[in-house]
């Protein structure tokens, strides 16, 4: 039997006595052995619940525990995760997450702290809910080169997005009914403004590159500014609107990037919706691999944990999780990047062409029925430096969304 201690009690939390009691059959067949939750450590009670049983108050319960081996971490935040997490490794406990936010500012160390000891850091639910993406980057994945990581990784951000895409709904609309419908919390911030998705884009950029990547240093544009005549372009070219996290290699540098993104119907991520997440990696060897699934929710994420301790449980004296150097990388910077962009232009299109090309140099005017007052102008592939020094000596410009091919 294999003791292990869950630590917070809150929707995942739950999700994983849940997941671990509803498959324990198949999940003791797959570890070989019982996995057994001794403690769930939450500052709460639970009259009613089963789990009552289990509860304890204090964290030194469960560090001075030696019949735990493995230890589930879905309490959130930085602190006093960050601490619990690393006594556990210091006392040989392995440690599985899904707190993207300590993996992104943390991972590095706790990783370390887990090599040296030959037990295992592993957090494949801090990126994509029940995607596997980081399993595959672990494993199926390490004879390759990645070349580039796309994802949507947000699946409030998804549904907004869609929502507005398909009903022509405004931002604001949509915003609250995700938040009746529990997509969106009650402060959406770390979701709209792209926040969650640059610490979840931080990790992978990590793990392809080997080298700390600090989301501070990663260029982060939410949603908010994207309305219904953004929309209305976009499905007059043919195109959406999706949030996007992006690393890509160009040449000896990487380069990351959460924007909105305009994608054409041939860009795997065209047809991602809804709270949907889905993410698009491209190796030197493997070419392309597309990773779609439940980005979020009690079970999918609650799965992706307890298939983390299921390996930890495999490998209790063997360390199996790449690591990444703390040497910090330095990104390629945002200015040097090359993309086409999209403006919206107040006044006549007619009148404004030369102006605009004379500008931006050659590119696509786009009128949309009814917006009389207005146009749009796809350029082609430029430094986003060059488009910004462009753009400054430029009047009209309404707004400006980058485009992927």
């Amino acid at each position: 039997m294999v003791n292990i201690a869950v630590m917070g009690y809150g929707t995942v939390g739950s999700g994983v006595v849940e997941v671990l009691e509803r498959n324990k059959k198949i999940i003791t067949q797959r570890a070989a052995d019982e996995i057994n939750v001794k403690y769930v450590l939450d500052l709460r009670d639970f009259p009613g619940d089963p789990v009552q049983e289990k509860i304890v108050h204090d964290f030194e319960t469960v560090i001075n525990d030696p019949e735990i081996r493995i230890v589930v971490e879905v309490m959130g935040g930085i602190e006093p995760a960050y601490t619990y997490v690393k006594r556990c490794l210091e006392a040989g406990k392995s440690v599985a997450t899904s707190n993207k936010a300590l993996v992104a500012k943390h991972g590095a160390e706790l990783l370390s702290i887990a090599r040296e000891r030959d037990i295992n850091f592993l957090f494949e639910a801090s990126v994509g809910g029940g995607i596997p993406i980081i399993r595959a980057l672990n494993s199926c994945m390490t004879a390759d080169e990645i070349e580039e990581i796309t994802g949507i990784l947000n699946g409030t951000t998804n549904y907004v997005m869609t929502k507005m895409f398909y009903e022509g709904a405004d931002y604001e609309d949509v915003l609250k009914e995700a938040q009746e419908k529990g997509y969106a919390e009650r402060n959406p911030e770390a979701d709209v403004e792209g926040y969650d998705s640059c610490r979840k884009i931080a990790i992978l950029s990590s793990l392809i590159s080997g080298q700390q990547v600090d989301f501070e240093d990663i260029y982060t544009e939410g949603i908010t500014k994207i309305t219904k005549k953004d929309m209305k372009y976009a499905k007059e070219m043919g195109m959406t609107i999706k949030l996007l996290a992006s690393s890509k290699r160009h040449e000896n540098h990487l380069h990351a990037i959460v924007a909105p993104f305009l994608l054409g119907k041939s860009h795997p991520l065209y047809n991602v919706d809804d709270v949907f997440n889905a993410v698009f990696v491209r190796g030197n060897m493997l070419g392309d691999a597309m990773f779609y699934g439940s980005g979020a929710g009690k079970l999918p994420t609650a799965s992706a944990v307890v298939a983390d301790v299921v390996d930890e449980a495999k490998h209790l004296h063997r360390n199996i999780m790449t690591m990444w150097k703390s040497e910090k990388l330095e990104l390629e910077p945002i200015e040097d990047t090359c993309r086409r962009f999209f403006i919206r232009i107040s006044g006549s299109a007619d009148e404004r062409k030369n102006e605009t090309e004379n500008c931006f140099g050659p590119g696509k005017i786009v009128r949309v029925p009814g917006l009389d007052d207005e146009f749009g102008y796809m350029t082609e592939s430029m430094a986003e430096g060059d488009y910004r020094k462009k753009a400054e000596s430029f009047s009209g410009i309404l707004s400006m969304i980058r485009a992927e091919d």
